[in-house]
Formats: structure tokens, sequence, C-alpha cells
């Protein structure tokens, strides 16, 4: 069973330095795993479209409307992090929506149907290649507050590129590609 202790102790292997038995033990290296992993977890899953962080959700309006500008608000969800396209080429463009604080502000009707990058905490639903990513990155933000090694940071910052292109293509192969509706500018030249 994959742990957050697991991964900070493979980031702490790739740096020598001593392992833990708990994120709440009183070293530190665990209080430094503590502070750091929860950020660079998030980080590293807001920054690409993972497949295991993609949900859809059915938003129902709010019962009141912003006060300007929009005609509905939409709460989005607890563990939302970013917004994500109906296609890699979409880029929301198609979509007449403003994301501000916890809200999606439309002139679009209830009920809002969104895709969106999801918050996942749990490592045992976080494919290998990614609690591997996430080790070398967070072993890349630690390696110097406790190493004192710039070469250190430099040999894991290696490590994280690597890890993170073969996370990158695996998530690529597991995804059937997908046509974006064919534009008008296509169809007149015909």
């Amino acid at each position: 069973m994959a742990s957050e202790v697991e991964m900070c102790n493979r980031a702490l292997q790739k740096l020598g330095a001593q392992r833990i038995t708990s994120l709440s033990e009183n070293s530190v290296n665990a209080r430094a795993c503590s502070i750091a992993y929860p950020v660079i977890r998030d980080r590293e899953q807001e920054e690409h479209f993972w497949n295991f962080t993609i949900e859809r959700a059915t938003l129902a309006a709010d019962a009141t409307a912003p006060a300007w500008g929009r005609n509905n608000s939409f709460e989005l969800p607890a563990d939302f992090l970013k917004l994500a396209p109906d296609y890699p080429e979409d880029n929301f463009n198609s979509k007449d929506w403003q994301i501000e604080g916890r809200k999606i502000l439309t002139n679009d009707s209830a009920p809002l149907y969104v895709r969106y990058v999801k918050q996942v905490t749990d490592p045992n639903l976080m494919p290998p290649l990614f609690r591997e990513t996430v080790s070398a990155a967070l072993a890349m933000e630690l390696a110097e507050e406790l190493t004192q090694s710039n070469t250190k940071k430099e040999a894991v910052k290696a490590d994280y590129e690597d890890m993170i292109a073969r996370a990158k293509k695996s998530n690529a192969i597991q995804n059937v590609p997908q046509m974006p509706a064919t534009d008008s500018w296509i169809t007149e030249r015909d």
C-alpha cells in the first residue's frame, strides 16, 4: 500500500537523508516533508491533465446571482484544482465562464457541466509513475534544506525531469485520441 510517508521516504532516499516513520515525528526531515509534501503533490497534479485527476461534475446554480456582469454563479467542487478542457485544443474558448474565488460566473443556465482537475490526496489512487514524480519533485524541493548541496539538487532535478517525462508519456498512452469538432473554416473551404 502506498502512503505519504513512503513517498516522502523515496524523496529522502534520493537525497541520501535519514528516513522517517511518520510525518508527525519530531525530526527535521519529517517537519520538512510534512510542510512540503501537500504543496508539491497539489502542484504536480495542477500542472498537467493527469487521467487519474480528471473528474466530471454537474453543478447547480447558486440561489443568489452575482452582483453584476453575469446571470448565474456555480460553486466549485471542494476538491477543485483547475478546469479541464473538453478537448486538449479547446482552451475554453467556447465557454463564456469566469472563475472568481470558488465560483464559476456565467450567463449559462443550470445545470452547468464541467470537467476539472480534482485534488487527489490518497496515494493509492495515484499511478506509480506519478508517485515517483512527486517523490522526485519533493527531493528537489528539500535538497538544499536537508543536504546544503547544490550538486545534490541538480542530480535530483535530472531525476525529476526523467520521471515527469515518463509519467506524462504513460498518461498520454492511456488516452484515446479525441478529435475536436470540425471548425467552420475547414468545412467552408471544401
